[in-house]
C-alpha cells in the first residue's frame, strides 16, 4: 500500500478526510418531489485532444466523429503484467473509451485513513498513452468491508426489518448520513486527483443507482421520508387528506408517527405505497445530486452521467425525472432469454432511453457480448446477435456502445459473465466478433451526433401508472404495466410502423404530443387533472387519442376520479362503465365486430355504456358483460378532426395489430416497409439537417429480403454488415442490420 499522495495533474489537493467533508455535502436535502435541480442543456464525451500514442501513432483529434467503444474496464483484478495485453487487444478491437474504478474503494481507501491511487493512476496513465478514453467512476458503488464493519448503521433494511448485510453490492442505505460523509469524501479526493488528467473524458457516478437498494426502510429512510413528505404536502391535514386515513383509523397526528410500508397485518395505505415509491426514487436521485454538485464543482468542463437501468422491470427509478440531473444520458440493457419477446423489448426499452434523452445522442454503457451469469438459464448469443442488438441501441439514440465487461472474470459472482475478452482468450468468436463490430463502428462514424427521428405514433409511458397500477387490493392483480405498453408497441412493429415510447412527465413539460397523429395511453392508471387537460387538448386540435383498459381511473393521490370509469377520460371518450369484469389467469372473453374473427380479451373488462356520438368497433361476444361495448371511438372536434378511442379489455396480439393498424391508416400513417416484412424488419430513422440514416433490422433467424422499389430517395449503403443492396431490393441474412443513407432532401421530395 502507497502512502497518501498529493494530485499530479493539479497544483492543489485538499484533504479527503471524512471528518473534513463539508456542511453542505453532509446534508440530505430532499427537494420538493419533481423539482429539476438542473437544466443543463445535454452533453457529450469529452474525447482527449489529439497526441502521441505509445506506438508513435497519432490519436484522433477531439472534435473527430465517431462513435463510443469499449467496456468497463476492471484491472484492479489482473496483475500488472497483464495490462499491456489488454492494450493490445483493446487497440486491435478499436476500443476507445472505457469506465474504470467502479468498485474499487476498497482498494483506493484501504482503511479509513490511508488511501492508494497508484494502481489505478498507472492503469489511467496506460490508456491514455494507447488512446482509450477514460469514463471515470466515482468508486462509491459499494462500500469497502471496513466501513459497514465501523458503521453498520449503514446497512439497507428492508420491509420486515431484516438487515442487508455484506458480502455482495450496493450494502448502502441512499439516505444514510454517514455513508454520504464517507461515499462525498472519497467523491471529493477522487475529483480533485484527477481533474486535470487528459485522458477523463466523463464521470460515472456510482454505478446503477438503485438497482439492489432502491427501497430501504430502515430508521434512516424513515426520517428522510417523514422530510420528503413534509416538503410535499406542507401540512398534516393534507397528507392526511392526500392518504385518504380516515379510512381503518390512520390518521397522523404528529410527522414522527409515520414510517415506510413496512410489513403490516394488512394492505398498506395505497397512496403510502405510491409515495414510498416516489420518495425511493427521489431519495436516490438526490444522492445522485450531492455526488454531481461535488464534481461540478472541482470539474465544470467534465460530462457527469451515471447508467440508468431501463430495461426489463427494472422499475424503482424514475428515469424521465432523473434525466435533467446529469450531462448526457446513459443506459444498461441486458435481454431476459425466457422472455419470447425479448427483442421487442430491447427494442422498446432502446426507444424509450432515446426519448428520456430528448432524442439527443446517449450511452449505451453496458450490455452482453454473449451470455449473462444471473439468470436461472443464461444461453450464448447467437452468430450475428451481438452486432444486431449492438446497433438496435445505435438505431435508437446511442452514441458509444459499450459492454459489461473487457475481460472475462477468473473469481467472483460474474465470472460465467461473458465479456469482450471472454476466458478462451482472443482466438475465440466472441472476440473475433468484438473486433469486427469494432471496425464496423468506425466506419459508421459519420452517424455520429445525428438524432433520432420523430415517429408519428406515440405511447406514453407513466412511472406513477407502473408504480400504482400494480399495487394490491385492486380489481386484479395480475395486470402488468410494462407489458400492456409493450403490446402496443409490438403491434405497432408489426405494422410495420415505428412508435415512440413517450414519458408521460414531458406532457406537462411543454413537450411530448406534438407531431404525433397518434397518442396512445395504455393503462394510464394515474391521470392528474393536469395530465387530462393536456390530453384531451391535443385530442380537441386534432390528434387521436387511444386510452387502454384501466386508465383514467386515479388522480395523483391514488383517489378514484368519482362517477364511474375511466374517470378523467370518462367524458372525453363519451363511454361511462360502473363495474370492472376481472378475469382469471389464461380466462379470455370472445370478441365480435370489426376485429379479425376470433380476437379475445383477458385480464379485465369493463361494463360500459357510450353517448350517442359514439362508434362502436367492437363488443364482447361472452364473458360477464356480453353485448356491451368493448372498442369505442369518437370524433371530439369536428372541425379539427380529433379522435379519442377507447378499449375495454386487454386485447389479444392479432387483435391490437388490427387496431393499430385501423388507426394508422385513419391518420394516413404509411408504413415505409413492405407488407411482406411486417413484425420481421424494423426501420428506425436517425438524422442531420440533410442526411438521414435509415436501419434496416431483421427480428427474425431467417433470410429477409426488403424491397425498396417504393423507398423515397436513391439509397446507399453506409455498412450492409453482410447484407446485399441491388438497385430494388435489400437483403438481410438472419439477425441482419444494414445501414442506409440517404439525403433528406431527395426523401421530401
Amino acid at each position: 500500500m502507497s502512502a497518501p499522495v498529493t494530485d499530479r495533474w493539479s497544483s492543489s489537493s485538499r484533504p479527503g478526510d471524512p471528518a473534513s467533508t463539508t456542511a453542505s455535502t453532509r446534508r440530505s436535502s430532499f427537494l420538493r418531489p419533481g423539482d429539476p435541480t438542473s437544466t443543463t442543456a445535454p452533453r457529450w464525451v469529452r474525447w482527449p485532444e489529439a497526441h502521441t500514442l505509445a506506438d508513435g501513432s497519432q490519436s484522433l483529434p477531439a472534435h473527430a466523429a465517431r462513435i463510443g467503444y469499449g467496456a468497463d474496464y476492471n484491472p484492479e483484478q489482473w496483475p500488472e503484467e497483464v495490462w499491456a495485453e489488454d492494450m493490445r487487444l483493446m487497440r486491435e478491437a478499436g476500443v476507445n473509451i472505457v469506465s474504470v474504478g467502479i468498485f474499487s474503494w476498497a482498494l483506493l481507501q484501504p482503511t479509513p485513513d490511508s488511501w492508494d491511487f497508484g494502481w489505478l493512476d498507472r492503469a489511467i496513465d496506460l490508456l491514455h498513452a494507447n488512446g482509450i478514453a477514460v469514463d471515470l467512476a466515482t468508486a462509491t458503488a459499494s462500500p469497502p468491508p471496513w466501513l459497514t464493519e465501523l458503521h453498520p448503521e449503514v446497512l439497507p433494511v428492508n420491509r420486515v426489518g431484516e438487515t442487508i448485510w455484506p458480502g455482495g453490492r450496493q450494502q448502502w442505505r441512499p439516505t444514510s448520513p454517514v455513508f454520504r460523509r464517507y461515499a462525498l469524501a472519497l467523491v471529493e479526493k477522487m475529483a480533485e486527483r484527477y481533474a486535470d488528467h487528459p485522458a477523463l473524458s466523463m464521470w460515472h457516478i456510482s454505478n446503477e443507482l438503485g438497482c439492489h437498494n432502491v427501497y430501504d426502510f430502515s430508521d434512516d429512510a424513515a426520517a428522510a421520508f417523514r422530510t420528503w413528505l413534509e416538503h410535499r404536502y406542507g401540512t398534516l391535514a393534507e397528507l392526511n387528506r392526500a392518504w385518504g386515513t380516515a379510512f381503518w383509523s390512520q390518521n397522523y397526528s404528529s410527522w414522527s408517527q409515520i414510517l415506510p410500508p413496512r410489513l403490516a397485518a394488512t394492505h398498506p395505505n395505497p397512496t403510502q405505497q405510491l409515495d414510498f415509491a416516489r420518495f425511493s426514487s427521489d431519495a436516490l436521485k438526490d444522492y445522485l445530486v450531492a455526488e454531481r454538485e461535488i464534481l461540478r464543482r472541482t470539474t465544470p468542463e467534465v460530462p457527469i452521467t451515471t447508467n440508468f437501468m431501463v430495461m426489463g422491470e427494472t422499475r424503482g427509478m424514475d428515469y424521465a425525472d432523473w434525466a435533467a440531473e446529469v450531462d448526457l444520458v446513459s443506459n444498461d440493457h441486458y435481454l431476459l432469454v425466457a422472455d419470447p419477446a425479448a427483442f421487442e423489448e430491447l427494442s422498446f426499452s432502446a426507444n424509450l432511453t432515446g426519448q428520456i434523452a430528448g432524442r439527443a445522442p446517449w450511452f449505451l454503457m453496458e450490455h452482453s457480448t454473449s451470455a449473462v451469469n444471473w439468470q436461472p438459464v443464461n444461453q450464448a448469443k447467437t452468430p450475428g446477435q451481438l452486432r444486431r442488438d449492438s446497433l438496435t441501441h445505435l438505431a435508437h439514440g446511442a452514441d458509444a456502445i459499450c459492454f459489461f465487461q473487457w475481460r472475462q472474470s477468473l473469481a467472483g459472482a460474474e465470472k460465467f459473465h461473458s465479456a469482450m475478452l471472454p476466458h478462451a482468450g482472443e482466438n475465440s468468436s466472441v472476440f473475433r466478433s468484438v473486433a469486427r463490430f469494432g471496425g464496423e463502428l468506425a466506419r459508421l462514424a459519420e452517424v455520429a451526433g445525428s438524432r433520432t427521428k420523430q415517429a408519428r405514433i406515440g405511447i406514453l409511458f407513466d412511472w406513477d401508472s407502473w408504480w400504482a397500477s400494480e399495487l394490491d387490493s385492486h380489481p386484479t392483480e395480475l395486470l402488468r404495466y410494462k407489458a400492456e405498453a409493450m403490446a402496443w408497441y409490438t403491434a405497432a412493429l408489426a405494422n410495420g410502423l415505428q412508435a415512440d415510447i413517450v414519458p408521460a412527465r414531458s406532457v406537462l413539460t411543454g413537450h411530448g404530443l406534438a407531431g404525433y397523429d397518434v397518442v396512445i395511453a395504455p393503462m394510464l392508471y394515474v391521470v392528474p387533472q393536469p395530465l387530462a387537460d393536456a390530453l384531451a387538448d391535443y385530442a380537441m386540435s386534432g390528434g387521436h387519442l387511444v386510452v387502454g383498459v384501466f386508465s383514467g381511473i386515479a388522480d395523483a393521490d391514488d383517489h378514484i376520479h368519482p362517477g364511474g370509469y375511466p374517470g378523467a377520460f370518462r367524458e372525453l371518450l363519451g363511454v361511462r362503465a360502473e363495474e370492472f369484469g376481472g378475469l382469471l389467469a389464461g380466462q379470455t372473453v370472445q370478441l365480435s365486430g370489426d376485429l379479425p374473427a376470433g380476437s379475445t380479451g383477458s385480464l379485465l373488462t369493463h361494463d360500459i355504456t357510450v353517448s350517442a356520438d359514439v362508434e362502436v368497433l367492437a363488443r364482447f361476444a361472452d364473458g360477464p358483460f356480453p353485448g356491451v361495448p368493448a372498442v369505442t371511438s369518437r370524433v371530439v372536434n369536428t372541425g379539427s378532426g380529433g379522435r379519442a378511442s377507447f378499449v375495454a379489455t386487454m386485447l389479444d396480439p392479432d387483435a391490437l395489430v388490427a387496431l393499430v393498424g385501423r388507426f394508422a391508416a385513419a391518420a394516413d400513417i404509411v408504413s415505409p416497409l413492405p407488407d411482406a416484412v411486417h413484425g420481421t424488419v424494423q426501420l428506425a430513422v436517425r438524422h442531420t439537417d440533410s442526411q438521414e440514416y435509415l436501419f434496416y433490422i431483421n427480428h427474425s433467424a431467417q433470410v429477409v429480403t426488403v424491397d425498396l422499389t417504393t423507398a423515397d430517395g436513391a439509397l446507399v449503403a453506409v455498412d450492409l454488415g453482410g447484407s446485399t443492396l441491388t438497385a430494388g431490393s435489400l437483403t438481410l441474412p438472419a439477425t441482419g442490420v444494414a445501414v442506409l443513407g440517404r439525403s433528406r432532401t431527395a426523401a421530401r421530395s
